[in-house]
């Protein structure tokens, strides 16, 4: 259970907190994970998927959420939480969930990457992996370095057949793959994951090309990376859709990830109470 409390609005800065009830032997036991969602940009339905996560991964674990939605539908504005320079300080995990492909300022890209950098774990969202495209894009940016996985773009939107890949993650320990609703699959621009990441799926779509014959594209579709050499980071490029957003196996996945990201998992793939 959880319960909205009012929001409080600053320009272009909706910061929302919901605040979950739990019993007091459960704090006894574990307290609420503090975690930032961050979110905002172009080409997506942000205002239905603050709801679709906060409210979805609430029903899994228990989360104290702070939401910074920034309502601007470009690519080039910074989420206005983003303008303090101690943004991180008292959260557990931070979701990116942001599209801002065209901030590029590395002053402000290494302010973001400051506290993961020193240990702050994180997810990635979907068009969180197409964000602060900075000098030596798409070769090697700071950006990818975080991620664990160079993307710049997608290909139509089409299902997209979902495999899992580790039998010892415990992420995806005991899940099955399934075939989205129309989404994007991106793509894996390096070729390859950096030495720090793991893969856990693959995603494959397929489509009918202008000439009549059948395109096919794969690529890995969701991974963990340990970015700096120790902060879990867990990454999936799914999500462009509400449809994917609010399937309960997305959930699952990102509840999970998340779960993991914090150090909450056990080997077994259950919460640690």
């Amino acid at each position: 259970m959880f319960q909205v409390c009012k929001p409080r609005l600053s320009g272009l800065l909706c910061a929302v907190a919901l605040c979950v009830s739990v019993s007091s032997g459960a704090l006894a036991q574990q307290r609420p994970i503090r975690a930032l969602l961050v979110l905002g940009g172009c080409c997506h339905d942000y205002p239905k998927q603050q709801k679709l996560l906060t409210e979805g991964i609430s029903k899994r674990t228990e989360v104290e959420w702070t939401v910074s939605f920034d309502p601007d539908r470009g690519t080039t504005h910074l989420n206005p939480w983003y303008e303090k320079e101690n943004w991180a300080d008292g959260f557990d995990v931070v979701i990116h969930d942001e599209c801002t492909s065209d901030v590029k300022d590395i002053k402000v890209v290494e302010r973001i990457l400051r506290p993961h950098r020193e240990g702050l774990p994180a997810v990635v969202l979907h068009c969180g992996m197409h964000s602060y495209r900075t000098e030596g894009y798409p070769q090697k940016t700071p950006w990818f370095e975080f991620t664990g996985l160079a993307s710049t773009g997608h290909g139509p939107q089409e299902p997209i057949a979902i495999s899992f890949l580790s039998e010892a993650s415990a992420i995806t320990k005991g899940m099955t793959g399934w075939t989205t609703e129309k989404e994007e699959l991106y793509n894996n621009s390096s070729g390859r994951l950096l030495e720090t990441a793991e893969p856990l799926a693959l995603g494959k779509q397929s489509w009918a090309g202008r000439d009549g014959g059948q395109q096919q594209a794969e690529a890995v579709c969701v991974w963990t990376n340990r970015y700096n050499g120790k902060t879990r980071v867990f990454a999936t490029t799914l999500g462009h859709n509400n449809v994917t957003v609010g399937d309960d196996r997305y959930l699952d996945l990102v509840t999970r990830g998340m779960l993991w990201a914090v150090g909450r998992l056990d080997e077994a793939g259950a919460e640690k109470r």
